[in-house]
């Protein structure tokens, strides 16, 4: 329902009930501009800061994952890019929590003033989960499919790997699992303004999860089923995870319900 009043400044807004809170179409799309603004600025900044660190990093990167092997640049600025998308990637890691809760202000705009404040008890979690995705990549999933890659590669022709092609590979699997394990921060959020609950994603399951498993087989880089499963399981155990933290969340939801 759009509203007919003047829009509210911040401090008269938390003053109301959260069923107050209804705002212009027009202070929706602001809001939105500005929610994106912040992101993007928190983006561009984490990442100015990781240019020179990015540098340091991509050696050690490609010693990391491929030992003695010389990447090479087959253009100008692929060196170049390949630094800039480091530090992209990275400030996107690094600022998970901040999209998150810009998604999470934007899309609830008329959540109780208490409630909002309990969000900041998600930044850190975000940032341990994505840590978890990424050394869950790191340890498991990116040394197999590079493995297979350079299988199927050796048998048809002369592995002779670019910088950007070969880094980007390996930044997307870590950038993509530190993304996955943001599974139940999202979520847990969606249960709290009401999109989801416990009852719905147990009657539906089942097709989760073989979604899951399709999702698994695409985003197998080498296409190797021990490969899929180590993409698709993790995607399962937190999609399950989650479920028993929102029926434990529900009911605690529920007594401050109660209560207030």
């Amino acid at each position: 329902m759009i509203a007919e009043r003047a829009p509210l400044d911040e401090e008269k807004r938390e003053g109301l009930d959260w069923d107050q809170k209804e705002m212009p179409f027009t202070e929706h799309l602001r809001e939105l501009r500005n929610r994106l603004f912040i992101c993007v600025i928190t983006i561009a900044v984490l990442a100015l800061g990781m240019l020179y660190p990015a540098q340091k990093a991509i050696p050690w990167l490609t010693h990391l994952y491929f030992g003695n092997l010389q990447l090479h640049a087959f253009g100008p600025g692929d060196a170049l890019w390949a630094i800039f998308k480091l530090s992209i990637y990275g400030a996107i890691v690094l600022g998970l929590p901040v999209i998150l809760f810009q998604i999470w202000m934007f899309v609830v705009p008329a959540v109780n003033p208490r409630t909002r404040r309990a969000v900041y008890s998600y930044i850190v979690p975000s940032f341990l989960l994505a840590l978890a995705g990424i050394a869950f990549a790191h340890f498991l999933v990116i040394p197999r499919a590079l493995a297979g890659l350079d299988y199927f590669t050796e048998q048809i022709a002369v592995p002779t790997y670019g910088i950007e092609n070969t880094l980007n590979l390996v930044l997307l699997m870590l950038l993509a699992f530190a993304i996955v394990f943001q599974t139940p921060i999202v979520m847990l959020l969606g249960a709290r303004i009401g999109l989801i609950n416990a009852g719905i994603l147990r009657k539906y399951r089942k097709y989760i999860g073989f979604g899951m498993l399709v999702a698994g087989g695409f985003l197998a880089p080498d296409g190797n089923p021990v490969t899929m499963m180590l993409i698709a399981g993790p995607m399962y155990v937190l999609f399950e995870a989650s479920i028993w933290l929102i029926v434990l969340m529900e009911k605690r939801w529920k007594r401050e319900a109660q209560r207030a």
